[in-house]
């Protein structure tokens, strides 16, 4: 039976944080997510990170209350107060920046002087002001993402989930919109955020790790990296290519807990982390 409440019903004790808390979703004979807990605390930035496949959009949707859930509670805002962007943006290729704003400003009832001032709020926090007569299909990837975030949270939601925001976006842009998410949190906003990209994980405050819908890791990232299972040595011509990935020019080597690890010692980052993770489960399955 689904048990999907939002915060402060009758059906779920309120708790601190929005976020799903054991969590499975099946899609026909198809287990998406089982067992997932993610909080996702006010004021913070929260990572889902993942391969394909993993069910990072499928627990974002969740947690959208975009996706019913089979087991366990979703506990979310009134979905009016919630902001979503989904993989890909949230952009229509033929309305121009300022079209945008006035059709998910009066989806959300917002008029007059009020949608102007947040109107302005957008332009000069995305950069868009000199684009803002541009059709979407006339911007760049970068530009159209940063027009998606700026749609997500024209409302002011409290709770903000962005679902691969800079997947495919040039380097200058994922800057622009890690700044503009940083900006988010801080006003106090709970916001949730899938990647693919290890180095925006680690400046999450927490981040949680999927592997096939389950759980791999789960915690601050410091936490998870000092946590790592086994061992990590530069890898020499003897290791066990399955156990081995390359890092830049380097080649690194997992070794499980009890084994004795062979070859010089380095520092283990979160890319190590989850890769040490992935290869314990595999070793114990």
């Amino acid at each position: 039976m689904t048990s999907e409440a939002r915060a402060g019903t009758k059906d779920e004790p309120r708790r601190r944080d929005f976020g799903a808390y054991g969590v499975s979703v099946r899609f026909d004979d198809v287990r998406a997510l089982e067992d997932v807990t993610l909080p996702v605390p006010a004021g913070a930035v929260t990572a889902v990170v993942g391969g394909d496949g993993a069910g990072k959009s499928t627990l974002l949707r969740a947690l959208a209350g975009v996706v019913p859930v089979e087991h366990g509670s979703v506990v979310a805002p009134d979905r009016r107060r919630i902001g979503f962007m989904p993989t890909g943006g949230g952009t229509w290729a033929e309305l121009t920046v300022d079209e945008h704003v006035d059709f998910v400003g009066a989806a959300h009832r917002l008029r007059g002087s009020d949608l102007e001032r947040r109107r302005e709020r957008l332009l000069d926090a995305t950069g868009l002001r000199e684009a803002r007569r541009r059709l979407a299909s006339q911007l760049s990837g970068g530009m159209r993402q940063k027009l998606a975030f700026g749609l997500a949270t024209l409302h002011d939601p409290v709770l903000l989930v962005l679902d691969e925001p800079s997947t495919g976006v040039d380097p200058v842009s994922r800057v622009d919109l890690w700044r503009l998410v940083a900006q988010a949190a801080s006003a106090g906003a709970a916001v949730a955020f899938s990647t693919t990209y290890l180095d925006e994980a680690e400046r999450a405050g927490t981040v949680l790790v999927l592997d096939q819908g389950r759980t791999l890791l789960s915690g601050p990232p410091d936490d998870v990296v000092r946590g790592a299972p086994g061992h990590v040595r530069r890898a020499t011509a003897t290791h066990d290519p399955a156990r081995t990935w390359r890092r830049g020019r380097e080649v690194r080597a997992w070794f499980p807990v009890g084994a004795e690890p062979v070859g010089q010692a380095v520092p283990v980052d979160l890319e190590d982390a989850v890769v040490a993770a992935a290869l314990a489960r595999e070793a114990t399955a």
